[in-house]
């Protein structure tokens, strides 16, 4: 394994000894030497964890879109008492996205055992070196310290849910998904830490959302060197950093270049001529 950015990333280059090198014992070890090298140098694996009590059929293939875009999803796998009818409308979405579902019993009328059977084997795949990221699809916080666990072995942990999730497991994360900001749909009002609805009145600049402004110069702070313009890539790491549920989708931009377009009237954006790198400032 070796470390690149926060992701941990196997590695692709490898020799494939001749017939005649020392070391070669036939074609069986060639073929594994061959089917190591053919793996991408930036090819995440990610094991997908999914709480079929806490989630909701419909944004399945958002989802599968949206972490489909850190790397590729190695392992698929939903987690419920599949003898309960609350459980119905995942059965098409499994069989056509060739997700595993895992039976847990209820033990103890009105308890869920769910959260338990995912967290095992969470380990059992964290012990087998078989990832190199997981991403958690649930609102509960009894996953705040899984989540921790896996950041504690040097594992990049992303998880999903609805805005109603507590901050303790939205904090665990390195990154944190909202469904809300997959579909369009806020329906839980403003996000966590006084974040705005999406759909704001035209006539209402962006800039009074305070709790974003402050979000924002924190980030800017943060990033900031000797000099007042800091690079927008800059910004967004630490912007992560401080609140990884932090998405433009949830201010109505579907990209942070464009919500710093929104936010002109607090800040000057320049865009350099040689690399096209975009370095801001606030005015004033």
């Amino acid at each position: 394994m070796v470390a690149q950015g926060n992701v941990r990333c196997n590695r692709s280059a490898i020799d494939i000894p001749s017939a005649g090198a020392v070391g070669y014992t036939g074609p069986k070890q060639g073929a594994q030497y061959l089917s190591a090298s053919m793996k991408k140098i930036n090819d995440i694996a990610i094991a997908l964890l999914i709480d079929g009590d806490n989630a909701q059929p419909k944004r399945l293939p958002a989802i599968l879109d949206e972490v489909s875009r850190t790397g590729t999803i190695t392992i698929r796998r939903i987690y419920g008492d599949w003898t309960t009818t609350g459980m119905s409308g995942w059965k098409e979405l499994l069989n056509a996205n060739a997700i595993q579902p895992v039976q847990q019993f209820a033990y103890t009328k009105g308890k869920n055992s769910t959260d338990s059977a995912m967290i095992i084997d969470a380990m059992d795949i964290l012990h087998g070196d078989l990832v190199d990221a997981f991403c958690l699809v649930s609102s509960d916080s009894d996953y705040t310290r899984l989540a921790t666990r896996l950041r504690e072995a040097g594992i990049h942990v992303m998880g999903v849910g609805e805005k109603k999730t507590p901050e303790a497991f939205v904090k665990a994360c390195e990154r944190f998904i909202y469904v809300e900001n997959l579909d369009g749909v806020d329906e839980q009002g403003p996000s966590k830490g006084g974040t705005q609805r999406a759909r704001r009145s035209r006539s209402e600049p962006l800039s009074t959302n305070k709790a974003l402004m402050r979000l924002f110069r924190k980030a800017y702070n943060n990033a900031r060197g000797e000099d007042d313009e800091v690079a927008l890539s800059l910004i967004g790491q630490s912007l992560r950093r401080l609140d990884p549920g932090f998405d433009p989708r949830t201010y109505g931009h579907s990209s942070l270049s464009s919500l710093v377009a929104a936010l002109g009237d607090k800040l000057q954006v320049r865009r350099e001529e040689k690399g096209n790198m975009v370095m801001v400032r606030f005015k004033g």
